[in-house]
C-alpha cells in the first residue's frame, strides 16, 4: 500500500482535494483599439537637422569620479535658421525619448580622443540644459566604429567654425564703434 492509502484509511485528517480547472475570466477595463494613439514626431521648426549619428553618452561625475551612462540614442546637430552661427548639439534617449544632451556647440570646446579607445571622444560644455537647466558637463561620446568616430569629429569642428565665424564678423563690427 501506498502512504496515501495509509492515511485515508486509517482514518488520518490528511485528505486530498481534487483538482480543478480555473474557468475564471478577467476583462479588460478599456479596449486597446479604442486607445488613441499617438506618432511621436519632435520637430524643430527654427532649425535646420546638419549631422545626425547614433552613439553612446557618458557624462562625469565629479562626486563619484567615474562615468557614468547618460543615454543611448541619436546624436543631432541643429543649425539654427535665423542665426546660421549656431549649432546645437541635441540627443535623445532610444526608448524614451527624454533628452540627455543639449548644448551650443562653441569654439572654446575641446574634443579629445578617449584614452584607450578610437571609437570615442570628450569633451566639455560649460551649458548643458538636459535637466533644464544650464549645467556645466564633461561628455564622453562613443561610436560604434572608428569611421564614425572621425566623421564626428570632422562634422564637430565644421560646426565650431561656423561659431568662430560669427565670432570674427563681430569684432570688425565693435571696432568700427570705437
Amino acid at each position: 500500500m501506498s502512504d496515501t492509502e495509509d492515511n485515508t484509511q486509517e482514518g488520518g485528517a490528511q485528505e486530498f482535494a481534487k483538482e480543478e480547472e480555473c474557468k475564471a475570466q478577467f476583462t479588460p477595463l478599456v479596449n486597446k483599439d479604442e486607445l488613441p494613439t499617438r506618432d511621436v514626431h519632435i520637430k524643430i521648426e527654427d532649425e535646420e537637422e546638419i549631422y545626425q549619428v547614433r552613439a553612446k553618452l557618458f557624462r562625469f561625475d565629479n562626486d563619484s569620479s567615474e562615468w557614468k551612462e547618460r543615454g543611448v540614442g541619436i546624436m543631432k546637430f541643429l543649425q539654427n535658421k535665423t542665426d546660421k552661427h549656431k549649432v546645437r548639439a541635441l540627443m535623445r534617449r532610444d526608448k524614451t525619448l527624454t533628452i540627455c544632451a543639449n548644448h551650443l556647440i562653441i569654439p572654446e570646446m575641446k574634443l579629445t580622443q578617449n584614452v584607450g579607445s578610437d571609437k570615442a571622444w570628450v569633451y566639455s560644455s560649460p551649458a548643458d540644459f538636459a535637466d533644464d537647466e544650464a549645467k556645466s558637463e564633461i561628455f564622453a561620446i562613443r561610436f560604434r566604429d572608428t569611421e564614425t568616430a572621425q566623421e564626428f569629429k570632422k562634422k564637430f569642428e565644421e560646426a565650431q567654425a561656423l561659431a568662430k565665424r560669427e565670432d570674427a564678423s563681430e569684432k570688425p563690427s565693435e571696432e568700427k564703434k570705437e
